[in-house]
């Protein structure tokens, strides 16, 4: 039986968007793509949340793009502006699942900015707790992020559903032992949730 409900945060929780965010700071379009590809696709996003230092990743972009010094150092103070909001209705179905006596948690790759953000939005105050990736050092997918949030709560797998907008880290889950859905958006994984549990709970 399905005991525990455990959420990815970005696109599941919260929105983020890099790009509405990117124009405001740079002075050109092209100059902001410029900029996500080197903190994406470069990886540097990737290693803050396997833990590294925030404030020296970003001394180390302006290193690698002189000519964008003080837009860099605006991007990190704006940093949490890259999430836009709750996520359309999540807030209210988790209400209502707590209600029904799930146990609700959060698995999510994040910097270690993770906990402002969590600060900023009521959503979060509905988890009994998390596992943050830049914390434990791992990042989704894997297999040991999985077994560290079973360790740290005293979670069975087979007790668990986990939601997570990137296949890849569903499917992580599902080998692990625990069901999963790759989430679209609140109705959908309301109604694929609806199939996996039963229609009424025993408390």
């Amino acid at each position: 039986m399905i005991k525990n409900l455990i959420f990815d945060f970005g696109k599941v929780l919260v929105d983020y968007e890099y790009f509405e965010t990117l124009g405001q700071i740079f002075k050109t379009h092209e100059q902001a793509e410029e900029f996500y590809h080197l903190l994406i696709d470069g990886k540097w996003n990737e290693n803050m949340d396997r833990g590294d230092s925030f404030e020296e990743t970003f001394c180390k972009m302006q290193q690698i793009m002189p000519q964008y010094k003080e837009e860099i150092a605006t991007v990190a103070q704006r940093f949490n502006d890259f999430v836009r909001g709750e996520k359309e209705g999540m807030r209210t179905l988790l209400t209502q699942l707590k209600a029904e006596g799930y146990h609700l948690y959060g698995l999510s790759n994040w910097c270690t900015k993770v906990h402002e953000t969590m600060a900023q939005y009521p959503i979060f105050q509905l988890l009994e707790g998390q596992v943050i990736s830049s914390e434990e050092k791992i990042i989704k997918p894997d297999r040991a992020i999985y077994e560290r949030i079973c360790q740290k709560y005293n979670l069975k797998p087979e007790e668990c559903l986990f939601a997570d907008d990137r296949i890849e880290n569903v499917e992580a889950a599902q080998r692990f032992g625990m069901q999963a859905i790759c989430f679209e958006d609140a109705a959908q994984y309301e109604r694929e949730l609806r199939k996996i549990l039963p229609e009424e709970r025993t408390k």
